[in-house]
């Protein structure tokens, strides 16, 4: 029996961030991106959040390759975990991706030898697929659309994009587009980040005369900017601007000096000569620097907030400078960035930040319009929002419905959801496991959802700690239980209730000490079943209950 051509998405959906997509069609898979998302707080302690990988490991002997759109975190970020978890054969990425994969497997002490660079006109044949690639603009160098070419259809998925028409890079190849749509697409699985936002997004070239405009106010100044790190077209047109004021360049945050120096080597950006370490800058007079920086996002340990802070080793701010904000808040960091910039305000500096007054910032991602004119131009049959939360996948999906996609046609999609191709008939097919995979710290460790869950309940809750000296071969509860807490109580002002608590803890253990087939582990459950529903009866609260015991032999 034939099989048919399945997209299996495993990431990137409802969220924003974590995109990983795959293609199957008998014995052979190629991935599409891996990303990761970044922790809120609700992940308390997690660093990221990665995807269930366990289908790719169940089905590895299938995996021909792993194709990157682009070198963005959200896309890239996730390699060294899945490398540590399935063998991928092949990795095929653009250059500037490519060059940020291998830093990122060398901060990881991974060692893989099977990156291959491609370019807009290569085309990589498979039994089953060919793929091949075509230009888009986006914050970044060598970002690209990929095709698939399938036994049951063709998929088009436009990574990452924008329609910018004055572009500091390469123009998007809207002629390669168009001919893509004209030779047939069933499938088009398209960015929706910006799917919310009317008309046409501002041109990179926009922020270039903001900017320009706030170095000719300020030429006295020392000026501090912040933006992403990832942003490798803003960054050129800040050190083209920089050039013109004659200002070197002095660069605090890790992310920014890696993504400098690949974009330096690269040639996205010119003028080497005039970056300068710390100690150089603050020689300088303060029309003579320009401190570039991460913490747009109001990251406590970034660069701009420690700065801030007063904390930061090598700067220290004065009154006449000026700190601009080139970014704009991604959703749930507003209240960070307001932190940070009323810490800057007291200090007496002067804020820039994006407004209908200052484009100091534009997005990488395409608005409704530019959303409509990629419909358009690839024509598919079918269409696949992606990349963004439901509300941004659900009006993409009714816009593809106005540009001439049919209702039903159209898929709003989660995490582990197939779609199953049978000659150019799609359809939606049996979903895959997907579970939260929650990464912690610097190495691969995985943190189970069980500790999110507790984590959670130590910061609403607390957690109570009952120690017990018995003596388990003569059945003896030797002393009281210790009741002691953290998180939960204020123990001076709530004397009588951890009385109550230790009065009960002591019937539960001289009760269960009766049974003759008693454990440790019994014993510890039925304390922590019992006390967390006595405590739960008294206060309405459920905090962790770990209890202690300690086997005391006389």
């Amino acid at each position: 029996m034939k099989e048919k051509t399945r997209f299996l998405i495993l990431g990137g959906l409802g969220e924003i961030g974590k995109n990983m997509y795959a293609v199957e069609h008998n014995d052979e898979i190629i991935i599409i991106d891996a990303g990761i998302s970044f922790a809120d707080m609700t992940t308390f302690g997690v660093d990221y959040l990665v995807p269930d990988y366990s289908y790719l490991k169940e089905n590895e002997k299938k995996i021909k390759a792993l194709f990157i759109t682009h070198g963005h975190e959200d896309h890239i970020g996730g390699i060294p975990f899945l490398l540590l978890n399935v063998n991928i054969p092949y990795i095929y990425a653009p250059n500037q991706a490519s060059e940020l994969i291998k830093l990122k497997l060398e901060d990881k002490n991974i060692r893989y030898d099977h990156i291959i660079t491609y370019k807009s006109d290569d085309v990589i044949k498979f039994k089953y697929f060919e793929v091949d690639f075509f230009r888009t603009t986006h914050s970044i160098p060598d970002s690209h659309g990929i095709r698939v070419k399938t036994p049951d259809g063709v998929i088009v998925t436009t990574g990452d994009f924008k329609f910018d028409l004055t572009p500091i890079g390469p123009m998007a190849d809207l002629h390669k587009i168009a001919r893509i749509g004209e030779e047939g697409v069933d499938l088009l699985v398209s960015d929706s980040t910006n799917a919310l936002n009317e008309g046409v997004s501002n041109s990179e070239s926009k922020v270039d005369e903001a900017l320009n405009d706030i170095f000719s106010k300020h030429q006295i100044e020392r000026i501090i900017i912040a933006t992403f790190a990832s942003n490798i077209y803003r960054l050129k047109h800040i050190v083209e601007t920089c050039y013109k004021y004659n200002r070197k360049i002095c660069i605090f945050g890790r992310s920014m000096e890696n993504n400098i120096d690949i974009s330096i080597k690269g040639g996205y950006i010119n003028h080497k000569e005039l970056f300068v370490t710390p100690e150089e800058a603050n020689s300088l007079k303060p029309k003579e620097v320009c401190i570039l920086c991460t913490g747009s996002q109001g990251e406590p340990l970034a660069a701009l907030s420690r700065i801030a802070d007063g904390e930061h080793k090598s700067i220290k701010l004065k009154p006449n400078d000026v700190v601009i904000f080139s970014s704009s808040p991604i959703p749930g960091n507003a209240m960070s960035i307001g932190r940070t910039i009323n810490k800057l305000y007291l200090k007496g500096v002067k804020v820039y930040t994006n407004s209908d007054t200052t484009d100091i910032h534009t997005s990488g991602h395409a608005n409704m319009e530019e959303l409509k004119l990629m419909i358009r131009l690839i024509k598919p049959k079918y269409m696949l929002p992606f990349h963004g939360e439901y509300r941004m996948l659900k009006n993409h999906a009714d816009l593809s419905t106005l540009c001439g996609v049919p209702k039903e046609n159209t898929f709003i999609l989660d995490n582990g959801d197939t779609l199953i191709m049978d000659k150019h008939k799609i359809t939606k097919g049996e979903p895959i496991k997907q579970d939260e995979v929650f990464v912690d710290g610097n190495t691969a460790s995985e943190v189970a959802s069980q500790v999110i869950r507790d984590r959670k309940i130590m910061a609403s809750d607390g957690i109570l700690v009952i120690t017990a000296n018995i003596d388990i071969r003569n059945k003896k509860l030797l002393v009281r239980p210790i009741i002691s807490t953290r998180g939960f109580i204020q123990v001076n002002k709530n004397e009588e209730l951890l009385k109550l608590i230790e009065v009960k803890s002591s019937v539960i253990i001289m009760e269960k000490l009766k049974d003759p087939n008693l454990t440790f582990a019994d014993l510890k459950s039925s304390i922590t079943l019992q006390i967390s529903s006595y405590i739960n009866e008294l206060t309405g609260r459920r905090p962790i209950i770990l209890p202690i015991i300690l086997d005391i032999k006389k």
